[in-house]
């Protein structure tokens, strides 16, 4: 580690939480002595953790006060981490009902957070800095399993038009004290990836983070193109998202002479699982709960495969208590061979991202296109299909509160980004039907990018 690297980790970033109000240090060096225990001791000090958090959320958060009054739940009494099940399963319906009900009555600070549409269901909720700080300590914690640190450069390759555009003063000044970079990674065409190439052999990142369809599309452009991207010392690749597909890691390990360390987790859920340089995808136990769960709901054993529901144990000011995730996983009794009692998701499933393609063939990230709806309020549910570079269908699940202007600034949106030629056929539907694997695909395209 370079004295510049240390610094950053030691000093800088510490300090830039402090003042934030973040307890993210302190967090972060629990969870790496907390990571060498045992599974049977990882399992009763999440169960500690697990009975502490429900306490307070039956105290401080009306709507599970009620529930839980309403079903006799005393969390006081739990003994297993299983005893969870006697509590439903929290879905976006009930949270977007119950919005102000799940707030706690002493929450400060809280800040207003949208899920991406990855499902293609928006939903609105809030974070807390509790929150923040462990989620921060999680990426943290597996970002130094690779033998990097905050402070190494860093090139992300990310995308958010909102994220992007609220790059103040403040955090473009922190981002540059800690070599982060940030690289816009919707708009796809030859000309902006060649842009992307040279902006990371200038960067000589020691790490990349990012969409794992965008790296693999610069790895494969770079490819084409005969520029070499394995001499510039990146130790890792960090993935997340999307569901990394074999191909992709593939192409990204063989283009920038690196490994790739998945990452699982979103805004809704939490940093749910990572990556070790072993290849197991540990679950983040001490702040999360994952259960696989059937159709009907009811828990299934390790070694089979069903929905993901998730409780994160750091959302006592806005509580996830068994969130259905819309992702289908596996999880394993597998002790990992990096010594870490951690437990492992062995499989997940359900998570993709489509590129589009616009009339002069520009390549869009799919999401690209979700940003346009996902903020509309009044649009309970979405999918965008792109038929050819000729036609591209909405098709929307609307509320009482979709306003009828909408239509037009949705096809004025989508032809800024595919082509003014292109016809946009807005469809408006009761139901729109999940993948096989249980989770909405939100964009399909039927263009090859």
């Amino acid at each position: 580690m370079s004295f510049y690297t240390s610094f950053c980790s030691t000093v800088i970033f510490p300090l830039h939480e402090a003042l934030k109000k973040h307890t993210t240090v302190q967090v972060r060096r629990g969870m790496e002595r907390s990571q060498w225990l045992k599974p049977d001791e990882i399992r009763q000090l999440q169960l500690q953790h697990l009975r502490v958090f429900l306490q307070d959320v039956q105290v401080h958060v009306p709507y599970y006060r009620q529930l839980f009054a309403n079903l006799g739940f005393e969390p006081a009494n739990i003994d297993s981490v299983q005893k969870l099940a006697a509590l439903p399963l929290l879905s976006k319906p009930e949270i977007r009902q119950h919005l102000d009900e799940m707030k706690a009555n002493d929450a400060l600070r809280l800040a207003r957070f949208n899920t991406g549409g990855s499902s293609g269901e928006p939903l609105i909720f809030y974070i807390g800095s509790r929150r923040v700080s462990h989620d921060v300590a999680a990426k943290w914690r597996a970002t130094r399993w690779w033998g990097v640190d905050i402070g190494d450069p860093e090139a992300v390759i990310w995308g958010s038009p909102i994220e992007l555009g609220a790059q103040d003063k403040i955090r473009l000044l922190r981002d540059k004290l800690l070599r982060t970079h940030l690289i816009p990674a919707f708009e796809m065409s030859s000309e902006k990836l060649d842009g992307f190439v040279r902006q990371i052999q200038q960067i000589r990142p020691k790490m990349l983070f990012g969409y794992p369809s965008a790296l693999a599309h610069i790895a494969s452009h770079a490819e084409k193109r005969g520029v070499a991207l394995n001499n510039l010392g990146i130790k890792v690749a960090f993935v997340t998202s999307e569901r990394l597909y074999d191909h992709q890691r593939t192409k990204i390990e063989s283009v920038f002479a690196c490994p790739v360390a998945n990452g699982y987790g979103g805004r809704d859920a939490g940093f749910i699982a990572h990556q070790c340089p072993e290849g197991s995808m540990h679950i983040t136990a001490e702040d999360i709960v994952v259960e696989i769960v059937d159709k009907q709901g009811q828990l299934l054993p390790n070694g089979e495969l069903g929905e993901i529901v998730v409780t994160h144990m750091a959302t006592r000011d806005f509580p996830f208590i068994r969130y259905r995730t819309g992702d289908m996983g596996i999880l394993s009794d597998k002790i990992c061979a990096c010594g870490r009692g951690l437990p492992v998701l062995e499989e997940i499933q359900g998570r993709t991202t489509d590129f589009v393609v616009a009339q002069d063939g520009t390549v869009l990230h799919g999401l690209a296109l979700i940003y346009v709806l996902r903020d509309l309020e009044g649009v309970d549910s979405f999918k965008i299909t792109q038929d050819s570079l000729d036609k591209t269908t909405v098709q929307i699940v609307k509320t009482l509160k979709y306003q009828a202007a909408y239509e037009q600034k949705i096809i004025d949106e989508f032809k800024k980004r595919l082509g003014q030629a292109v016809t946009i056929k807005i469809e408006y539907t009761d139901y729109i039907p999940k993948e096989r694997s249980g989770k909405f695909r939100y964009v399909i395209s039927h263009v090859k990018a």
